[in-house]
């Protein structure tokens, strides 16, 4: 049995143990780690001497939950895993919310009070890691980036001391978690704000293969002066032709349109009117919807498997980037991506919380991402190339500047600059270098 195993309560395991792959399997099933040792931390204590040990014995240290964010394997140091870190509780329009809790839970447990989290697309994606990377969910515009929710921290710091990340405990750590992303420490519990949301407006609208482009051109219109406090976004999908699908769904070109809008049936009705009359809707899943349906508005997938993946930030769209989606993205077009979606940003992301925080990509006006086929045999050289094709067609409207959670894998430091805006960044260094001057935590460029 290893050392660090007589101090912890979770599992700790080395490659070749029963449990190791297991134990580091997330939602991509594509990424495979193999760390020379992982955590299983079933405390913050856990978490103490796992990294107390990394230090000792010059190892890095990596943090997963979920697995979600997983986008190159690990092949050294320690990994901490947080899954077991699962306390939950709401009080008084507070969550206190553990490292390895989802947001459906964090749904479930608000909505009995009336109340919400500003959750991600997803609700089965790990809380802390999508909050750290800043967050731009179904309500992103009236309601702003989820780490503008977060009031505080309990981290652990290189030198396993247990740090309040917070306005009254250490200020500058809390001004850096709130979007900094990683390389900060582990942090094994969060305090998020939750907001009345007595009613919500909100669902999708499908469209055929014929429709696509008028929706596209249509919708990228309505942007324009689109109101404040509702949120969109536009996904085109190419599905397979294969048995695993619904029937209704295999070889078809769908593109789809989500709706969020934080108010009463009479007012989304009007306000989506614009929407519906774009084109002739296949489907209409757009309605009231209750707190704990949130997850349906982009119906994300909630079982794991091989993926891939990137995206960015755009600046505002036109006719002509539609032109080139179009020439780009259709029913036989040569390039093996499954699917492309674009979120509406600005409003209350494009505004700061009054107390400043690390957030990167409040100048963005849309976010795109890009989903690859999930053929891993494509993932190491046919969809990278690809997705260069692509960011060059679509080069004139991509942002300068990204977000940690869009960014997928960050390989020079050139890119790793553009997650922030350029004051952010250095303030981010300094705080890392601070907080971890021997650099443990392992984060950034490869």
């Amino acid at each position: 049995m290893h050392e660090l195993a007589a101090s912890v309560t979770g599992p700790v395991l080395e490659p070749g143990d029963a449990g190791f792959a297991e134990e580091l399997s997330g939602f991509n099933l594509a990424v495979t780690h193999t760390p020379a040792l992982v955590v299983g931390a079933a405390s913050t204590a856990d978490v103490v001497a796992a990294v107390r040990y990394a230090a000792d014995h010059g190892l890095a240290v990596r943090v997963q939950a979920t697995g979600h964010g997983a986008e190159h394997p690990i092949t050294d140091g320690l990994v901490v895993t947080t899954r077991r870190l699962d306390t939950l509780s709401v009080d008084g329009g507070v969550a206190t919310i553990g490292a390895g809790v989802r947001w459906d839970a964090v749904i479930a447990a608000a909505a009995p009070h009336g109340l919400a989290p500003v959750t991600g697309s997803s609700a089965n994606v790990g809380v802390v890691g999508y909050l750290l990377g800043g967050g731009l969910g179904p309500m992103a515009r009236s309601h702003g980036f989820s780490s503008d929710q977060l009031l505080g921290a309990t981290v652990v710091a290189a030198s396993g001391e247990v740090v309040d990340a917070s306005p009254e405990g250490d200020a500058e750590l809390y001004w850096a978690l709130r979007g900094g992303k990683g390389g900060l420490g582990v942090v094994t519990e969060v305090r998020v704000r939750l907001l009345p949301l007595p009613e919500l407006y909100a669902g999708s609208l499908t469209f055929d293969a014929p429709h696509a482009d008028a929706v596209l051109r249509g919708w990228i219109d309505w942007t324009a002066t689109a109101p404040r406090d509702v949120t969109t976004s536009l996904v085109t999908v190419r599905f397979p032709d294969l048995e695993f699908l619904p029937p209704h769904l295999r070889g078809r070109f769908l593109t789809t349109l989500r709706f969020a809008y934080p108010g009463s049936a009479e007012e989304g009705e009007r306000l989506a009117a614009p929407l519906r009359a774009l084109a002739p809707v296949e489907t209409d899943a757009l309605g009231t919807m209750a707190l704990t349906e949130v997850a349906q508005i982009h119906a994300d997938p909630t079982d794991p498997g091989p993926g891939w993946g990137f995206g960015g930030l755009l600046e505002p769209l036109d006719a002509d980037f539609a032109d080139v989606f179009a020439q780009t993205f259709h029913p036989t077009a040569p390039i093996p991506f499954l699917a492309i979606e674009l979120r509406h940003l600005g409003g209350r992301t494009a505004v700061d919380v009054p107390e400043g925080s690390a957030v990167g990509g409040r100048s963005g006006a849309f976010a795109f991402h890009v989903v690859g086929a999930p053929d891993p045999s494509l993932f190491a050289e046919v969809l990278p190339a690809a997705a260069q094709g692509y960011l060059a067609a679509i080069a004139p409207w991509v942002a300068p500047e990204t977000t940690p959670n869009y960014a997928g894998a960050i390989e020079s430091e050139a890119e790793f600059r553009t997650l922030w805006p350029a004051d952010v960044f250095d303030r981010l260094q300094a705080v890392r270098r601070r907080v971890d001057p021997a650099g443990i935590f392992a984060y950034g460029p490869r």
